[in-house]
């Protein structure tokens, strides 16, 4: 392969802010990235594509050009001074005990603990009054920590589990089935489960999906047919019976199958993307059984929640954007029969059972409302939260008595609270104890008018005190697609950028599904320039009112998100300092080819649709949109080797790009994990580097040769 690119000699000299001495300058030599003559042809005009080797995640050259990439950006981060000293305060703050929810399964209740800096968490049991016992560790799963529990489940009796896991962040899974009480494997493992659950049928079997596996690289090739198998307790996994998907007429992209609670139904979801759904239903009690189609077409999202015999409680956002739930009888399920049970309000209802009732949680401008209903429909009660923010978990089986939910908001951890369910009444379980004191620090919601005039809310969080003179360090975060809503959570890489004296943002952009269906719509296909208009408008709002300014703003997003901030830097590269797109869809050309990519046409259109869509798309796809001579800011695009959601050809080509043309001194490089995927899983350990990498890269060019807040630190230096 000819290399035809000359080597680049950069002189990062980057801005310093008042009163502080300008950072050493570091040199970046960046590799040589060879160029090949490819080009494409849409609708008569021609694409060129010179890094269209890179898509090889299994040549030589591909894992050579990895390897002196990672050389390069690792070389330049050992010298940001500080960067060891945010890794040391990102351990100490990590290391507090985390406890997930509480969940009963038979005579065993199952709850998730990490001590502290573990690099996964474990799974641990209580029976009765006796002490905890480890029920399931996945640290043992591998030496590195990159092997991960990615799901697990249990039959309605607690007597058998089956858990899956994934190795170096794949979407590949493998299952273990368990004797629950003994904790002995049960039977060999099965293999190549790709996007699924695991759905027990009494405790004879249990459901899962899968693709047939690709030719060619299993990270990178196309696959486009789910199927659902049943797999059969005591049988051989190539004797799995296929139940769904298997014909031209079932073909769909993404289907999952899930037993009612009571074990009488079998549902079916079938999609051709990633919104709207076709739903079926069996009688499994019935050995003639047929599926029986409740919704034929994918144009609304359609879930069963539960049943009461033959009646059918459906959530949906049929005919109600911002979702309701119905009911109908499972001998004629169609959507004509369907009666409101909980009707469409105003706000974003997702709904969930336990204990004898309905818990419609709905978003309320992205914070949550509890509210309980009983199964005739009758409101019971609002839920009296902790305070404004996240609360997730109001479930369980239907005849518990009391279950457990979490609460939580940006400058709030988690905690966990037991809740009564006929009194409505909750006590603290469980607070975490960490070195972070939420009361220093406040969150505020602003709403601000994109370019359109559509007002947009942005949650700002920051420490107490803070003096708005426009040279605060901010990141900027957000997503805007796939009908994802960012709701407030806690973080501790967060907790440590504000101690800093950092301020934290995050709009709920178009494209979202903060505001339902309409939303969402609202920034699809030849709609999604909303979503960067949003996100540019949400960077001036910050920058007029002061909170920051150009010099101290850092725009961050992954995957949908990472194109956000691709799209937004190629855009409006004077808007922002630093620039931090994380396993990013970069090329918008081609992204349909790889994996399950052609999944998200419903948000983006493909190049393939029409000559208007590839218009559009070649518009604003970053890889397509770096232009020589142009000063882009100093940009750490983040990605992983194993990355089979958005595969790191992205990332690499659109690194490729900005290396060749950027004009000026600001750094554009790559951090490639090694052994890891689109991000879940990811062992504390990494995580951790990964942080203190990205944020020391941030302050050390917006002009910090030290950190904000030295006295954090003090604890290392004694």
């Amino acid at each position: 392969m000819k290399k035809i690119i000359p080597a680049l000699l950069v002189l990062a000299l980057i801005s310093s802010c008042k009163n502080e001495p300008k950072p050493e300058p570091i040199i970046v030599k960046y590799p040589v990235t060879a160029k090949v003559d490819t080009v494409d042809t849409y609708f008569g005009t021609e694409v060129k594509d010179p890094y269209r080797w890179l898509e090889d995640d299994r040549s030589p050259e591909t894992e050579a050009w990895v390897k002196e990439q990672n050389k390069t950006t690792f070389g330049y981060l050992e010298h940001i001074p500080f960067r060891t000293d945010l890794k040391n305060r990102l351990e100490k703050l990590w290391n507090y005990e985390k406890l997930g929810s509480p969940f009963k399964k038979g005579d065993y209740t199952y709850f998730y603990k990490n001590d502290g800096l573990q690099n996964q968490y474990v799974v641990y049991r209580t029976k009765g009054d006796a002490a905890a016992e480890v029920f399931l560790d996945p640290n043992t799963f591998s030496e590195d920590g990159t092997t991960s529990l990615a799901g697990l489940s249990f039959t309605k009796d607690g007597s058998l589990a089956a858990y899956l896991i994934s190795e170096g962040g794949s979407d590949w899974r493998k299952a273990i089935i368990l004797n629950a009480e003994t904790k002995e494997v049960v039977e060999d493992t099965l293999i190549d489960i790709k996007f699924s659950g695991l759905s027990w049928k009494g405790k004879e079997g249990f459901y899962y999906s899968s693709y047939d596996k690709p030719k060619g690289s299993e990270l990178s090739a196309k696959t486009d047919q789910h199927k659902v198998y049943y797999h059969k307790l005591g049988t051989s996994q190539k004797d799995d019976k296929l139940i769904f998907g298997g014909t031209p007429s079932e073909k769909h992209r993404y289907i999952g199958a899930y037993v009612t609670e009571d074990n009488k139904y079998l549902l079916i979801s079938a999609s051709v993307s990633t919104s709207g759904n076709k739903l079926f239903i069996k009688d499994l009690e019935d050995p003639n059984g047929l599926l029986i189609p409740l919704v034929e077409d994918t144009d609304s999202d359609n879930y069963v929640i539960d049943n009461v015999g033959s009646k059918l409680y459906i959530e949906t956002n049929r005919n109600a954007p911002n979702k309701k739930i119905v009911t109908v009888d499972a001998k004629n399920p169609e959507a004509k029969n369907w009666v409101d049970f909980i009707p469409e309000t105003e706000n974003v209802l997702s709904a969930d059972f336990g204990g004898g009732y309905f818990f419609a949680d709905y978003m309320v401008d992205a914070v949550s409302k509890i509210f309980q209903y009983d199964y005739n429909g009758k409101l019971i009660r609002e839920v009296n939260l902790p305070g404004l923010g996240t609360a997730s978990g109001f479930g369980g089986e239907k005849e518990d008595k009391e279950f457990y939910f979490s609460f939580t908001n940006y400058n709030t951890p988690g905690s966990t609270y037991k809740y009564d369910v006929e009194l409505g009444t909750y006590e603290l379980y469980w607070k975490p104890e960490i070195d972070f004191n939420p009361a220093d620090y406040t969150s505020e919601q602003v709403f601000y008018a994109s370019k359109d005039g559509t007002k947009i809310p942005m949650i700002i969080t920051y420490k107490k005190g803070t003096e708005l003179n426009g040279k605060n360090p901010t990141i900027l975060y957000a997503y805007g697609g796939f009908n994802v809503s960012l709701t407030p959570s806690f973080s501790i890489g967060n907790a440590v950028w504000m101690e800093q004296g950092g301020i934290y943002a995050v709009p709920n952009l178009r494209g979202g599904g903060e505001y339902g269906k309409k939303w969402h719509d609202a920034g699809i296909k030849t709609k999604k320039q909303n979503v960067f208009d949003d996100f540019i408008a949400a960077a001036e709002y910050l920058v007029e009112n002061k909170y920051t300014s150009k010099e101290y703003l850092a725009i961050r997003g992954g995957s949908n998100g990472g194109l956000l901030v691709g799209a937004t830097m190629t855009q409006r590269p004077d808007l922002m300092q630093v620039a931090l797109p994380a396993v990013g869809v970069m090329d918008m050309l081609r992204y349909h080819t790889f994996t399950a990519g052609a999944g998200w046409a419903y948000d983006y259109g493909t190049a393939e649709d029409n000559d208007e869509m590839f218009q559009y798309l070649k518009g604003y796809s970053p890889v397509q949109n770096v232009k020589t001579g142009t000063a882009y800011p100093a940009t750490l695009v983040t990605t992983g080797d194993h990355d089979d959601r958005v595969v790191p050809a992205h990332s690499f080509k659109f690194a490729a790009e900005l290396q060749e043309k950027q004009e000026g001194t600001n750094p554009t490089l790559i951090r490639i994990e090694t052994n890891a995927g689109h991000g879940a899983g990811t062992p504390v350990s990494k995580t951790i580097e990964q942080y203190a990498d990205i944020f020391g890269f941030t302050l050390y060019n917006m002009g910090y040769t030290e950190l904000p807040n030295k006295s954090v630190l003090k604890d290392f230096k004694e």
